[in-house]
């Protein structure tokens, strides 16, 4: 089996990368980090945001799997205190294999520019320097509401517990294939008027965002942001695609929601 590892940078983190590393190579697994079957985080969520995005390109071919060196990591198996195990594991045990939805962006020029398309693990946000966001939100091709606000959020359901939760959006089990579209401060008088409340799309609705003005937009990728301007439309939807996690024991998703969220346990 080939593997890859991303480690955070920080000094544990990269301790634990070149151990993990030396014992995986004596145990006969090649390091590759071009065409891994298993690729290690080690770090936290941003690290393995970072490790998704950088290995992207192989989803159908690799699975991931996180170490946390920080905080509790909410893609993060495994802990420091367990290494050994880990890397026993690796060497010596077949892993299952879990599937996660994706998100799939598209954004299309009003003229000239090439169309931008990105995967995301967890969310895409669009926010705007210039005012308030005003967009036409159409769904299945049909329109919506007009919005007005701060901004959107569209996240995965294991994105649903990130920024999207911080925004009030409810948390998705990840074996429901569907995104989440979140209001950030939306307007709403007499005059215009949202939703007010998330909203749940399979993954056969398509959603689409229309600016009404011709501004410059802050789209944010996971944790990747850069500007656009000349946009005609942000389009959203499940993507064909899905992440593969790498799975040596059970790692429940609700219980993962109450060591992040709820319980009191260091």
């Amino acid at each position: 089996m080939k593997f890859s590892i991303i480690s955070k940078g920080d000094q544990k983190s990269e301790d634990i990368k070149d151990m993990v590393k030396q014992h995986l190579i004596e145990f006969d697994l090649l390091y590759d980090e071009e065409e891994p079957d298993l690729v290690l985080s080690v770090g936290g969520d941003g690290t393995f945001l970072e490790a998704f995005h950088r290995y992207q390109y192989r989803l159908e071919e690799t699975a991931f799997l996180g170490l946390h060196t920080g905080h509790l990591g909410f893609y993060a198996d495994w802990v420091p205190e367990e290494v050994e195990k880990l890397i026993i594991e690796i060497a010596k045990t077949p892993y299952q294999v879990i599937e996660y939805p994706l998100l799939d962006v598209t954004i299309r020029p009003k003229t000239g520019d090439e169309v931008h398309h990105f995967l995301a693990l967890n969310e895409c946000s669009v926010k705007t320097a210039e005012g308030s966001v005003v967009l036409d939100v159409l769904i299945k091709g049909e329109h919506f509401e007009r919005f007005r606000g701060d901004g959107l959020c569209i996240s995965t359901p294991s994105g649903s517990t990130a920024y999207n939760k911080a925004l009030g959006g409810g948390i998705i089990h990840p074996s429901l294939p569907s995104i989440q579209i979140t209001e950030m401060a939306s307007i709403n008088n007499r005059v215009f008027r949202t939703i007010g409340s998330p909203l749940i799309l399979p993954d056969h609705h398509t959603c689409e965002l229309y600016p009404i003005h011709d501004k410059s937009f802050l789209i944010t990728i996971d944790h990747y942001t850069k500007n656009y301007s000349n946009v005609e439309a942000i389009e959203c939807k499940v993507a064909s695609e899905k992440i593969r996690f790498a799975r040596f024991r059970p790692f429940p998703f609700w219980k993962r929601v109450r060591d992040s969220f709820v319980s009191d346990e260091s």
